[in-house]
């Protein structure tokens, strides 16, 4: 599943560094001549744009300090310029670009933002597909929607995202955040930072996304505005208890009162998002890809999938400043998430689950069967049902006061909670349990994509030959077989984050070393994963679903469960399958019974983080040499304590037993940092950033729990490789590992250009330590466990010297390098000429390459990684009229979905490229002043999501077309 990285060659590394230097230092150069006659003379970094561009902000602080709240206030969003006498307003995507710029400008950290058009309204539809357009920021889509970031070729385990400053938890089964759980539409600023400072707490290895809430002191009065939006997806609703069709709706409210010492910001939003899903899974392939053993499909499972999202969320703002020396900021945010997801399709046990007798090849084509036919073939027809719900609270209170002229005291107390909990649902039919039962012939033939359409001869719409059952017999609970007529998966999380932060900082007169900061930071987070599953049976005689109890292997599907339309899986040559409740069928028709294999009892754990970080950092700000500098020189020392609790398994004999586990680690880090952004040209900048990150492990690798097992069959006198056949073995997670390091070096080059826009280029290089391999195994003394073997068993294993075994678990072994470069061009075609007022582009690109090594020289790629992405979005603004088109690629990648029984797995994704486009009108007076309408089309490009395996793109394992989604919404601010 991973595909071979090489190793950076020197040329290579020599190439990007002389490109990135040369190019950088040729656009400083060349860029104020480029646009001198078009354009006033640039004015200083610390005075406002030219006027025409005004930005009327105060300018964010220097560095990213999460306790800081003013620091990225947001660009007024009406600015005037004169145009023959009359005043145009400059609103929604000029607004928001030159609102980023000036954070970028103004930061000494290398940042790219995205900033709201106006109060209650991101660029886009989610905070995901906003940041899809920075550079070196991609996303990779779920169910349709893009949730998974990877920022410079690192995926969402290796950066940390950050509300108001503050670290938050997630939803998901471990520490990535899925964006979808806050509401865009809340949000003024998404800042993602890619250098760090001794002031910015959980910075990551990759990136930090800051996610940042208005404030109303910074609003200039009174403001309401609504927003509402419909949704339709391109595909027509693929199975009958679903819609195509949803919404999304919001208020903003601000005000301030007492003299503008009081400021209030509320916010609610509701969404309803649908989405059509047409799956194909292929369960791999046989053979050796060679005409006499050419490539056949070993089974397959198309699907078709409909999802709704429900959403609805608040957030709310207090702010108070009575005096220059008190300013407190209280922020809360809540939002409940719950997707519904309707599947329904038939598993093809093909090739390798058939007898070759029962295989007849047709053509054989660049090593693959492009036909052939199966008999004796046994399917599985599902009716599946997932819903999952979740709540995320996140409360912060912030205070500054003012100590003296020159010193600050400033206490920050945050809460961050998220619990989820899912319903995972499969329920099966079939002719007859075990391969019983008329069995089907199935034609299969290769389409250009790369799927296969499947043709049966079963009507599998047939309620006479249908029943619930367990069509290949596949159900055992880890000692006996039980008819696995469906299955239940409930997990659910909590994941609860506490912290608290003081600091102290100051001024010097006089000075380059301008002011000093030092602080100390608390954080508690606990994680705890609790799951429990259960085999369904048919209803009737037996206990626990066993077969030798009498279980009944099949029953008659319940009328009442029939939907009374049959779903078609056309789309790959299958007519049609039954459409069941598969609600109906777990509270009517099934028996349950608790999954107590020693694999499912071990997935129980809790994980405990306390970490102690005390930072301080000397800030500079002036002239050295007649050229602006501002940077920072600081250091965090970081103490952890990490535990895991949770149980260990095994089963022995057929007895499963179980035992608590309870483990503890301290380690201390310390991570330096430094940056230093000089003004070379006016409006030029070269910025440099050196610093020691890192970033914790997978909250499941942490887990203490251990599933083990005792082969009884390899307790034999003449075991002859007691090695390769041990007795024991063990599975599960480490609570000692560490967090991966990693000393990072970055540069970048920024020229903005006084009408308004910018270029700049960046390189990075990234040295990584402590990398983990989740797949590390090492030998263990099972010693302790002979007491549970009889005398004679006891014997033998001692006699062979089979009392140590592998045990399976993370470890820090990995190291590697990431190398690359990123560029970016905002430009407002006006700088250029006149004639253009109110076009422009803004353009991204970026090229990473790793290399990464584990302890036993493997090469991985990293998950996440696309060596080239770009984005690309053409816009025209003016008069009220907008109109944008996005297109934006990322190279193949390796891509973590979900396996088996929800596990994630990872596959090579497919490149893939995605257009997006809006257009909309907002009144300028009258009595509609304020009001404007959108229209909007994602993934107009139908582009599906395709993942294969063995780095052959040929042999592909899924294929997903989420199709078009259409918007059209309303807005007004008054």
């Amino acid at each position: 599943m991973s595909r071979s990285v090489p190793s950076f060659s020197l040329r290579t590394r020599c190439a990007l560094r002389t490109t990135t230097v040369g190019l950088g230092s040729l656009f400083l150069v060349t860029g104020g001549a480029a646009f001198a006659q078009e354009v006033p003379n640039p004015q200083s970094p610390n005075a406002n744009p030219p006027a025409a561009a005004t930005v009327q902000a105060p300018a964010p602080a220097a560095e990213p300090t999460p306790n800081q709240d003013a620091e990225q206030a947001q660009t007024v969003a009406n600015a005037t310029q004169d145009d023959g006498g009359s005043d145009i307003v400059v609103t929604g995507i000029r607004a928001s670009l030159a609102s980023s710029a000036k954070i970028k400008r103004d930061s000494t950290l290398i940042v790219d933002s995205v900033s709201a058009e106006d109060v209650g309204k991101l660029p886009d539809v989610s905070i995901a597909d906003s940041l899809a357009r920075l550079p070196g920021v991609t996303a990779q889509r779920l169910e349709g929607r893009d949730q998974r970031l990877s920022i410079r070729g690192l995926g969402p385990d290796f950066s940390t995202t950050l509300l108001n400053g503050r670290e938050q938890v997630t939803v998901g089964d471990n520490r990535g955040v899925e964006y979808d759980q806050y509401p865009s539409e809340f949000f003024r600023n998404v800042n993602v930072y890619k250098s760090a400072d001794a002031s910015l707490i959980a910075a990551g290895i990759s990136g930090t996304v800051d996610l940042r809430m208005l404030r109303p002191l910074d609003q200039p009065g009174r403001v309401f505005a609504i927003n509402a939006r419909g949704q339709m997806n391109g595909i027509d609703s693929l199975n009958p208890d679903s819609s195509r069709y949803g919404y999304r709706a919001s208020a903003t409210y601000v005000d301030k009162f007492a003299g503008d010492t009081l400021g209030i910001a509320l916010g609610v939003s509701a969404t309803q998002t649908p989405s059509q899903d047409e799956r194909y899974n292929a369960w791999g392939y046989n053979g050796t890809g060679t005409a006499a053993s050419p490539y056949v499909l070993s089974g397959a499972k198309p699907y078709v999938q409909s999802n709704e999202l429900k959403r609805y969320g608040g957030v709310a703002t207090i702010e108070w400043q009575p005096s220059e020396n008190f300013h407190s900021t209280f922020d809360g945010l809540y939002s409940h998430f719950e997707e519904t997801q309707h599947l329904r399709g038939i598993e093809f046990p093909l090739a390798g689950n058939v007898s070759a007798a029962n295989q007849a090849i047709g053509g054989v084509s660049n090593g693959f069967a492009t036909s052939a036919t199966f008999t004796g073939v046994h399917a599985i027809q599902r009716n599946d049902y997932n819903q999952r719900k979740a709540d995320n609270f996140s409360l912060g209170w912030n205070n500054d006061l003012k100590l003296s002229d020159s010193i600050h005291l400033n206490v920050d107390a945050s809460w961050s909670h998220a619990k989820r909990t899912d319903f995972l649902l499969e329920t099966y039919t079939g002719t007859g349990y075990g391969g019983s039962g008329p069995a089907d012939t199935v034609r299969v033939s290769q389409n250009s994509n790369g799927t296969y359409s499947i043709v049966p001869t079963l009507d599998y719409t047939n309620t006479s030959i249908l029943r619930l059952t367990d069509p290949q017999g596949w159900g055992y609970n880890g000692t006996q077989a039980v008819v696995q007529a469906g299955f239940l998966n409930q997990p659910s999380f909590k994941d609860d984050l506490k912290s608290l932060r003081a600091s102290l900082n100051g001024e010097f007169e006089g000075s380059l070393v301008r002011g000093w900061e030092v602080g100390a930071n608390y954080s508690r987070r606990q994680k705890t994963s609790a799951y429990q599953s259960y085999f369904l049976c048919p209803k009737g005689a037996g206990s626990n679903c066993t077969v030798t109890s009498g279980t009944p292997t099949s029953a008659a599907i319940p009328a009442e469960a029939l939907l009374g339309e049959n779903v078609p899986l056309a789309y790959l040559g299958v007519p049609a399958m039954l459409a069941l409740n598969p609600l109906y069928l777990y509270n009517n028709a099934y028996n349950s019974y608790y999954d107590n294999r020693p694999s499912s009892l071990v997935r129980d754990n809790v994980v405990t983080e306390n970490v102690w970080t005390g930072y301080a950092k000397i800030n500079i700000d002036g002239q050295l040499g007649g050229k602006n500098v501002k940077g920072s020189l600081g250091a965090q020392v970081v103490h952890s304590e990490q535990r895991g609790t949770g149980q260990i398994a095994s089963v022995n004999n057929g007895i499963v037993t179980i035992a608590p586990a309870d483990q503890k680690v301290n380690y201390t880090n310390f991570l330096p940092s430094a940056t230093l952004a000089v003004e070379l040209i006016p409006s030029g900048y070269i910025k440099m950033g050196a610093s020691q990150t890192m970033v914790r492990p997978r909250l499941d690798q942490e887990r203490v729990t251990q599933d083990v097992s005792v082969n009884v069959a390899n307790i034999v006198a003449n075991n002859p490789n007691v090695a390769l056949n041990p007795v024991f073995s063990s599975s599960g997670g480490n609570v000692a590992l560490r967090p991966y390091q990693s000393t990072n070096i970055d540069l970048s080059f920024e020229k903005y250009f006084a009408g308004g826009g910018y270029v700049a280029l960046s390189g990075y290089f990234k040295h990584l330590t402590d990398f983990v391999d989740p797949n590390n195994s090492y030998a263990y003394d099972f010693s302790s466990l002979l007491p549970g073997l009889t005398p004679a068993q006891q014997a033998i294993v001692t006699q062979i010297g089979g009392t140590t075994g592998p045990v399976s678990a993370p470890a820090n072994t990995g190291r590697g390098e990431v190398l690359g470069v990123e560029g970016t061009i905002s430009l407002p075609f006006k700088a250029i000429t006149s004639t253009l007022d109110g076009f422009g582009v803004f353009v991204t690109g970026n090229y990473t390459d790793s290399s990464i090594k584990y302890a036993n020289n493997t090469t991985i790629t990293l998950p996440g990684l696309s060596d080239w992405t770009a984005s690309g979005t053409l816009y025209f603004e003016k008069w009220g009229f907008q109109a944008r088109a996005n297109y934006r690629y990322r190279s193949s990648f390796l891509a973590e979905v979900a396996g088996l029984s929800a596990s994630p797995t990872y596959r090579t994704a497919k490149s893939e490229g995605i257009l997006d486009a809006q257009i909309g009108y907002e009144f300028q007076s009258g009595f509609l002043k304020g009001f404007s309408i959108l229209a909007q089309g994602k993934n107009l490009t139908d582009r599906p999501f395709i993942t294969y395996q063995n780095n052959d793109p040929r042999q592909v394992i899924d294929y997903q077309r989420y199709g078009r989604d259409y918007y059209i919404g309303i807005s007004y601010k008054f």
